[in-house]
């Protein structure tokens, strides 16, 4: 701007507005992104972590957690949802082995035990009958209860078919042919995230989300909003003084 104002550059047919209007439409320059950014050092990062409230632990200290395996394109997952709390989880499983099973679930009840909750309900179907004595174990102390054949848990049926329709509005808005499956997962991951982002209309608490309470932090525009899933972005790789980018 300060070359075309300053009549630097004689017989230039762009004014200011062409420029500003550039910026606007085609963002940065990215020739310059690629080629001159260099690493900014990051921002120390704040300790945001909050108790959960008294009286939802008074009243809601003992979890009944429902589960089930999920199926997006071929990749399993294990999706949990808490009764009342309505958190839910995803965990990709390698394989549908008790013993892996009995793994990510287990560490599901660890964290609920991590915020003060105690996990003394798991309500699954029949397939997961072989992970009871897993989940007898005194260290992790979790009845199973099993529903009858060709019978499944509503609670995290209707949570799968809620993930799966976020996950599906996702997959065909992307603006690529091929996903792999990294990618795959952590669509469904995010899809997971932003229901547990905001309070659940059947939830413990109106102003409280699942979150919050299990994790103590609140959601950030600054930080959770500023890109959508699938969006393409300029980021940092290692580098050394070369001509590449």
């Amino acid at each position: 701007m300060k070359i075309v104002e300053g009549g630097s550059l004689r017989n230039c047919p762009i004014i200011r507005a062409d420029i500003a209007a550039a910026e606007d439409i085609l963002g940065p320059n990215l020739g310059s992104l690629k080629g001159k950014t260099v690493r900014r050092k990051g921002a120390h990062v704040p300790s945001l972590v909050a108790d959960v409230p008294y009286q939802i632990i008074k009243m809601y200290r003992n979890v009944t957690l429902c589960f089930d395996i999920m199926f997006v394109n071929k990749i399993a997952f294990l999706v949990t949802v808490s009764r009342h709390i309505r958190f839910g989880t995803t965990e990709r499983l390698l394989s549908r082995q008790a013993d892996v099973v009995a793994k990510a679930l287990i560490s599901v009840i660890y964290f609920y035990r991590q915020r003060g909750f105690r996990v003394k309900e798991c309500n699954g179907d029949g397939e997961f009958a072989p992970i009871r004595g897993n989940l007898a174990e005194p260290k992790v102390n979790a009845q199973l209860n099993v529903t009858a054949e060709d019978k499944h848990v509503p609670e995290v049926e209707r949570y799968i078919r809620t993930i799966k329709e976020r996950t599906r509005a996702v997959y065909n808005t992307s603006p690529f042919k091929k996903i792999p499956v990294m990618m795959i997962v952590e669509m469904v991951h995010a899809s997971n995230f932003w229901l547990n982002m905001f309070p659940a209309n059947d939830g413990v608490s109106a102003v409280q989300s699942p979150r919050r309470i299990m994790t103590g932090q609140y959601g950030d525009y600054n930080l959770h909003c500023r890109l959508q899933f699938n969006e393409y972005a300029q980021v940092h790789e290692s580098h050394n003084n070369s001509m590449l980018s």
